[in-house]
């Protein structure tokens, strides 16, 4: 897989972790240590696209 492909896919898997979030915290009944791990999956996700759109 290319850098730059692999990056794609990391973009689409942080966006649909923004989706869930969003998704989530509209819930009334979703457990905020839920909602707190898709942030830190997101997170994760996005300090790694930071840290390899770089070394492009």
């Amino acid at each position: 897989m290319s850098m730059t492909s692999h990056l794609e896919e990391l973009r689409k898997k942080h966006e649909r972790l923004s989706k869930q979030v969003e998704d989530a915290e509209r819930s009334p009944g979703i457990d905020g240590l839920e909602v707190s791990g898709l942030k830190k999956q997101k997170l994760m996700i996005k300090e790694q696209i930071t840290r390899l759109s770089h070394e492009l």
